[in-house]
């Protein structure tokens, strides 16, 4: 016996954005989205994925890349970017010089480096 083809059924953009925030909103299953709108999960998780909207396991706060896709990411990334520029010297000197001072007063003591007292 032959396997019947079910008809592949086309979403617009829209209708994709519809389920997804739904799905979204009121916390749905892939297995609850596929009894409800018809969806297959391979299809569900498709979408989220090139959406951006991807849960994490455990609950955690799902990432809405399609809303930072929108100019705000890219200009949240420049001021993060800048400000780390700008503070990571002054770590890595601090850094630098802790050891530094470790290194040298461990061994002013009289005891060499790697040696315990």
């Amino acid at each position: 016996m032959a396997k019947t083809r079910k008809r592949r059924q086309s979403y617009t953009p829209q209708q994709r954005a519809e389920i997804l925030a739904t799905a979204q909103r009121d916390r749905l299953t892939a297995a609850q989205v596929k009894r409800k709108f018809g969806v297959t999960p391979v299809t569900y998780y498709s979408w989220r994925k090139k959406a951006g909207a991807t849960r994490r396991r455990g609950g955690g706060a799902p990432v809405a890349r399609a809303i930072i896709g929108n100019g705000i990411g890219s200009q949240l990334r420049a001021e993060v970017q800048s400000r780390v520029r700008e503070i990571l010297p002054e770590i890595v000197r601090s850094e630098v010089n802790a050891y530094l001072n470790d290194l040298f007063s461990s061994s002013s003591s009289g005891r060499k480096r790697g040696q315990r007292a």
